[in-house]
Order: structure tokens, then C-alpha cells, then sequence
């Protein structure tokens, strides 16, 4: 499992469409509130004849975002850019000059084996340029996967292409409503897309590709307002925390605090964690019932599940 924090400090992921001009405002005066990070996207949210003057739109949104971070103290979210093209990233990280420092990482859409080697050059060349780490983040939405016949060799010929820029992949992020257009499907906001079983077992499968080496992030929840959408998207987080995700993408800034507050970690699990990861190495045991003697800890099966409990916690917090 990943061992540094920046992996799992993702959190809610919002995004917004490159041309959205108001951004600006709202990072700068922190309406967003100050634990989430943004994506700026050129994909799917963008016409395909306005591209060029999205680029523009989201390169001067971030040049002052960053002329205003310099005289001005306030939260700046891990900002991504989510492109469409490969040629773009070279060429935006030149037209952003001095704002591409604030720039966190790339997020690469409909990510598959095909085109892994030419977007890794680019982002190893992007490192090298800038001499810091730029992260990128790959999306797992292909329909190609819905292929049984092929799914999992794809998945796995995506892994090995990953490995040789393995330190430089965030998250890896799955496209649950491309996956689910494919089929025709779409959930209602008192189902979950754990119930779509085409789809989740997509996902079980990325997780246990990946789940191993890498974190992988949750599928957006659509909904926002109106009766039951925060219930809706509270139980399917409680379905992403389950099956090994963390994270989840939004698409509006009512989800921030639920997606949040979800991830906060319960205090007996932390004391849990705790006592498994300060496991006495000379014990005769490794087996000792909890700290309130509900359920049984072992420190050979519980290492992994406590070391992320105990990062999870510094990040989110500790909920009774």
C-alpha cells in the first residue's frame, strides 16, 4: 500500500469546467471552504468547437489565482487540469509561465494501454522541465473494459505501463457514469452504483488490480440537491469505503462536506489501528481482543487496514 499521505489527501475532487471564469472568486475567497481539490476540465464538459477558448478561459483563471496568492493568504486546493489531448499539457504549462507552480497534477480521461506510453513521456518530460513532481491521475473509463473476454488483461497491460511512473500516480480515478452510459444505465439518488452489478463488478476488479499499489478514488455521485440526495450519496460512500476506494469526485459543492465528513475516521477504529501498529514485536500473542472488547484485533491480518486508518485520521480527522 502507499505509505505517503499526499496519495490519500485527494478528498472530495470537484470539478468545474475550464471556462467557468467564476473559479477565480470562489478559490479566493475560500467558497469552496478548505479541504477539497479542483479540477479544471477541457473533456467532457467542454464543446468540442471551444476548446481553444477554454485553454485561454483557464490559463488566465489560474495566472490570477496565482498573481493573487502572492499578495493574499487563503486555501489553494491540489489544482488538476483534465485534458483531451496530450499536445495540450506541454503547451499549457508554457502558456501558464510563473501560475503553472500551483499547478498539482494532470488528469488523463479514458485512459487505456493504447495511449499509456505517449501521456507517461509527456508527464516525465513535464517533470523534467519543471524539476518538481507533477502528479497525474489516469481514468479508468474505457467501454473497451466492459468486454469480459478482455477486461482483465486490459486492466493488467494498463498496471505494467504504469509501473515505470508509479511514484507519480496520484490516484487512479474510474469513471462510473461513462461505464454506466455505455449500457444505458443511470441511478437514481436512493440507489447506489453498487447495485448496477454490470458496472461494480467493473469496479471490483480495477480495485483488485490496483487496490494493492495504488489508491483508487470513487465514482461521481450525480445528484446535489432535492430530497435524498445527501442520503443517496452518504450510503454509496459507505459502499466506495467498503469495496477499497477513497475519494470520490464531485460535481458540486454541496457533496464537499458529506464526502468530507464520510471519510473521518471512527475513534474505535482508531484505537484499533493503534494498538495494531504498536503491536509489542516480543509478544507470545498476536491476538488480543479490542480496547472495549467488541471484536478481535490481529496484528498479521489488521497491519495493512491500520496503517491506513491511521493516515486516513491525520487527513480527515477522528468522528466518536
Amino acid at each position: 500500500m502507499k505509505d505517503d499521505k499526499i496519495y490519500y489527501s485527494v478528498g472530495a475532487l470537484l470539478y468545474c469546467p475550464a471556462n467557468n471564469g467564476s473559479i477565480v472568486r470562489s478559490v479566493t475567497t475560500e467558497k469552496f471552504g478548505t479541504q477539497y481539490s479542483l479540477a479544471l476540465c477541457l473533456e467532457d464538459t467542454i464543446n468540442d468547437n471551444s476548446v481553444k477558448e477554454a485553454e485561454a478561459i483557464m490559463i488566465q483563471s489560474i495566472k490570477k489565482i496565482y498573481e493573487y496568492s502572492c499578495s493574499h493568504t487563503f486555501y489553494i486546493p491540489k489544482i488538476f487540469i483534465r485534458v483531451r489531448a496530450k499536445e495540450q499539457i506541454e503547451r499549457i504549462f508554457a502558456a501558464l509561465e510563473d501560475a503553472a507552480s500551483i499547478i498539482f497534477g494532470i488528469i488523463i480521461p479514458k485512459f487505456t494501454a493504447d495511449i499509456a506510453d505517449e501521456y507517461i513521456d509527456e508527464i516525465i518530460k513535464i517533470n523534467d522541465t519543471y524539476n518538481r513532481k507533477i502528479y497525474f491521475m489516469p481514468i479508468l473509463e474505457s467501454s473497451d473494459m466492459i468486454d469480459l473476454r478482455m477486461r482483465r488483461s486490459m486492466l493488467y497491460d494498463i498496471k505494467d505501463k504504469l509501473e515505470r511512473v508509479e511514484p507519480l500516480v496520484l490516484n487512479i480515478r474510474v469513471g462510473g457514469n461513462d461505464l454506466c452510459k455505455t449500457f444505458g444505465f443511470r441511478r437514481h439518488n436512493d440507489e447506489s452504483i453498487y447495485d448496477i452489478r454490470p458496472v461494480s463488478n467493473i469496479l471490483s476488479e480495477i480495485v483488485t488490480v490496483f487496490g494493492r499499489d495504488y489508491v483508487v478514488s470513487g465514482p461521481v455521485w450525480e445528484y446535489y440537491n432535492g430530497e435524498g440526495w445527501d442520503t443517496g450519496l452518504k450510503r454509496e460512500i459507505k459502499g466506495d469505503i467498503l469495496c477499497g476506494f477513497i475519494g470520490k469526485t464531485v460535481i458540486h459543492p454541496n457533496q464537499i462536506p458529506i464526502v468530507n465528513k464520510a471519510y473521518m475516521v471512527n475513534r474505535k477504529d482508531l484505537e484499533d489501528a493503534n494498538a495494531v501498529l504498536n503491536w509489542s514485536k516480543g509478544s507470545v500473542s498476536m491476538v488480543a481482543g479490542s480496547q472495549n472488547n467488541e471484536r478481535m484485533n490481529e496484528y498479521k491480518t489488521h497491519a495493512v487496514w491500520a496503517a491506513k486508518v491511521k493516515i486516513l485520521a491525520e487527513i480527515y480527522g477522528v468522528i466518536n
